[in-house]
């Protein structure tokens, strides 16, 4: 038993049976006398609905996983080059392959028992447009081990921004009119600045949700962590119950054997006394007639 196999074990079960699985793993590595085996298998995570999803996808669908990661190497070459047409060909081929595939997984789950919603299906997505934009991301991902859905980060190759959308203007026409001869340079240098301004408060809510979602991913973690080593310590004292219980079958059988062969040799001494007293008696007797 080693860590690999292990590993790919328990990312292949459903989310329900990975615990008990990996419970019985650490118990096993302990018996076997490798705790630091035992340590590493009982840190690895449950992996979450989309990120079971995702692993599963890759196991089941191994040529759709090829495309999607030759996808992604076109995609990043191609914003390297700034090669605009082909870029955005690419970007719409990565969108619907994407969505197919997310859909696909989606199938997958519910086929293996276990169907998921469409918050799963946008996480699986979400996972997806990161192994396009990062390589890191697809290889881990390819793995199909993971115990999270992945996330792009900014500012990588492949992240698509979308600004808010601009507000209309009630001014009266004269203005209106006045703006249409403004001088373009101008118009190009505030449309920029607003842009920018936009840019930075869309980049500051995004940094908001991501300490968000590193706060309560450390609550989950931790919670996970204490649930992980209870059910080590269940394990453990699972072995320990059954150990005793061989141990007490064991003393059983023994006492039982003690019991049966100490009423054998009870027996026999009794047997063996009551000889000895009848022989001893005859002795008496014949001492005690007269002499011929």
């Amino acid at each position: 038993m080693d860590l690999e196999s292990v590993a790919d074990e328990l990312y292949g079960l459903p989310p329900g049976e990975f615990v008990a699985a990996r419970g019985r793993h650490v118990a096993a590595a302990r018996t076997a006398k490798e705790p630091a085996l035992a340590r590493q298998i009982a840190a690895l995570r449950k992996p979450t609905l989309a990120a079971w999803a995702g692993n599963l996808l890759v196991r089941s669908a191994p040529d759709q996983v090829d495309a999607l990661q030759r996808l992604g190497e076109g995609l990043r070459a191609a914003q390297d080059r700034l090669a605009g047409d082909r870029l955005r060909e690419l970007t719409r081929q990565r969108n619907a392959l994407v969505a197919e595939l997310a859909r696909e997984a989606r199938r997958l789950a519910a086929e293996a028992g276990q169907p998921v919603g469409d918050a799963v299906q946008h996480e699986v997505e979400t996972t997806l447009h990161a192994v396009l934009a990062d390589p890191d991301a697809a290889r881990e991902w390819a793995a199909g081990r993971l115990a999270k859905p992945l996330t792009t980060r900014p500012g990588f190759p492949g992240t698509a921004t979308t600004a808010p959308a601009p507000t209309s203007s009630r001014r009266p026409a004269r203005k209106r009119h006045l703006k249409l001869v403004e001088d373009p340079a101008k118009a190009r240098a505030e449309e920029l600045t607003r842009a920018r301004r936009e840019a930075k408060a869309a980049e500051r809510e995004a940094l908001d949700q991501d300490k968000a979602l590193r706060r309560d991913e450390l609550q989950r973690d931790r919670a996970e962590s204490r649930l992980e080593e209870a059910t080590a310590r269940v394990a453990d004292l699972t072995e320990q119950l059954r150990s005793a219980e061989r141990a007490e079958s064991d003393a059983r059988e023994a006492l039982t054997h003690a019991r049966r062969t100490l009423t054998a040799t009870t027996r026999a001494t009794r047997e063996s006394r009551r000889a000895a007293d009848r022989a001893a008696a005859k002795v008496t007797d014949l001492e005690s007639e007269p002499d011929p």
